[in-house]
């Protein structure tokens, strides 16, 4: 209800509906992946993108906001773009802004999986 309200807002000029990047994002974006060097979902550790949990040109404001950043991956580590999948619902005009909470869910799911014998 926060995004209709944002949304309502963007629509009536109270907030730019597109920004533009800061020069400290760089910045920002190299400390966040030292501190979270893998992804939260399949913890690979390519093709990383730091993944802005509310989205940027809806919320600008928390561009830089370290609560707002969540590391995924884009290299389709069992078929699977963990960026795409977790961060966008798999479609990237889409937002999941449980991210952080379902990335950890599918980690664990990941780590605990069922193997079968191949003997």
């Amino acid at each position: 209800m926060a995004i209709i309200k944002h949304l309502v807002d963007a629509a009536k000029g109270k907030h730019p509906v597109a920004a533009k990047r800061s020069s400290h994002w760089s910045t920002i974006r190299k400390h966040h992946l030292t501190l979270q060097p893998a992804c939260a979902v399949c913890g690979g550790t390519e093709k990383l993108e730091v993944h802005h949990i509310r989205p940027f040109h809806l919320h600008p404001d928390l561009e830089l906001d370290p609560t707002n950043l969540v590391t995924l991956c884009e290299a389709n580590k069992g078929g699977v773009n963990c960026h795409l999948f977790a961060g966008h619902l798999g479609n990237f005009k889409s937002f999941n802004v449980d991210v952080v909470a379902d990335a950890a869910h599918w980690s664990d799911k990941i780590s605990h999986r069922p193997m079968a014998d191949t003997e």
